[in-house]
């Protein structure tokens, strides 16, 4: 709103000062600012009502060290992080953005969900919450209108740049050709709707999703937007599961979080940037650079929230919180054409999740072979392993925290190891 507020005074009164609210780098700051200082002001206001309303998490008894400790804690801590994201962006990103309208709905969408879930657990007293089925529905739900979106929409456009030797090889009309200045050259570019995205480690670094259906012939081209949300679907509910799996123990999804949307948000912004995309010969998408002060209010929410949820943890998130930080990443991962990234940045998601997979299905499988069931893991998810194992869980966060930005390290190194 702010944006806009202080762009009307710059066009039509000439407002001192009124100028910077251009720059995404100073809207993103203030995003962080501000969010922070959400977390902290209005998060402390929150745990004292809920403790008033006694609204605490069932602790099951699983044998853990310092589990008794956390009964009576508050959950539904994950308004705290709806708050101080939503907030700052409706202040200070540009509301016409449609990458920044789908990150909202994609906020206020999963945060009904897990709202729900845990509205049931603790108000109606069902320690099983809200069914599977439905949860899996409302994600399914958010994917269909991701990935619609991002098909549709004319505002979602890749371009792509030539010089004009470039485009003259190419055989395009330069006189028809949309025209920027990089670094004093002339570039032309073409705007295209593209189901392309990024794929770490080639050389060839995109890859369309459209050659999937080559098979079909031309067929092939009117079912694409059906196979990219089918994608998105997936994608949406991996990632969004896989962060409240990793929601165990005091800080890990909510630190986690915080260095995987600052790097998506750094990533953003590559994208978003002429210069940068093509010095790191990556996709240019223009308006994506907007997103750097959604992902500005998200940072900041998450390590706000950790003021409160580090070790002994005063507020847990719930699925409030879980499910809206992991369905965030998805979609911020999708519309900057960078999901194939996933199983690097989110490493740790990916962990969480095939431990509780594979312990499952191994448990299933000697119990059907041999009449007994036996488990790889002292405990799933493997956060809990290491904690039979006799580790203090501040410790395990902090390890998971360094291992999470190795994986956000090495995630900018796949732009241009190639």
């Amino acid at each position: 709103m702010l944006y806009h507020l202080f762009k009307y005074l710059d066009e039509h009164f000439n407002f001192i000062g009124a100028g910077v609210w251009q720059y995404i780098t100073f809207r993103a700051a203030l995003a962080i600012i501000v969010s922070l200082l959400i977390s902290a002001v209005f998060g402390r206001k929150l745990i004292d009502w809920l403790h008033r309303k006694q609204v605490s998490e069932t602790i099951r008894d699983l044998g853990l060290q310092g589990e008794e400790k956390k009964r009576g804690t508050p959950t539904m801590g994950g308004l705290i992080i709806i708050g101080a994201i939503l907030i700052p962006t409706l202040l200070f990103a540009k509301l016409t953005n449609v990458y920044i309208i789908l990150m909202i709905v994609a906020t206020v969408w999963l945060g009904m969900i897990g709202f729900i879930d845990d509205y049931i657990k603790v108000f109606k007293k069902d320690k099983a919450g809200l069914s599977g089925k439905f949860k899996i529905l409302g994600q399914i739900g958010l994917g269909l209108i991701v990935g619609l979106t991002l098909y549709f929409n004319n505002a979602v456009v890749v371009h792509n740049h030539y010089t004009a030797a470039q485009a003259q090889t190419a055989g395009l009309d330069t006189a028809k050709m949309g025209k920027k200045m990089y670094q004093s050259e002339r570039l032309y570019f073409t705007s295209e709707k593209s189901t392309k995205t990024t794929i770490p480690f080639l050389k060839t670094s995109e890859f369309d999703y459209r050659s999937m259906l080559g098979w079909m012939g031309e067929a092939g081209e009117k079912y694409a937007w059906l196979l990219y949300t089918i994608i998105a679907i997936f994608i949406i509910t991996a990632v969004s599961n896989g962060a409240n799996i990793t929601d165990g123990i005091d800080g890990l999804a909510a630190g986690t979080s915080a260095i995987i949307g600052l790097t998506l948000g750094l990533l953003a912004y590559l994208s978003g940037s002429i210069l940068f995309a093509n010095y790191l010969n990556i996709m240019y998408i223009p308006f994506l650079g907007e997103l750097m002060v959604f992902a500005g209010a998200f940072v900041g929410a998450c390590i706000g929230f950790l003021w409160y949820n580090s070790y002994p943890a005063q507020v847990f998130m719930g699925d409030t919180g879980s499910l809206t930080l992991g369905g965030i990443i998805a979609v911020f991962a999708l519309v900057i054409r960078k999901e194939l990234l996933i199983p690097i940045l989110c490493g740790i998601f990916l962990v969480e999740n095939l431990s509780v997979i594979i312990q499952v299905a191994y448990f299933k499988y000697t119990k059907r072979k041999s009449g007994e069931g036996k488990r790889i893991f002292l405990m799933s998810p493997i956060h809990h392993h290491f904690q039979k194992r006799g580790f203090h869980e501040a410790k395990i966060v902090t390890r998971f925290w360094i291992i999470g930005i190795f994986l956000a390290i090495l995630t900018f190194i796949t732009l241009k190891l190639r």
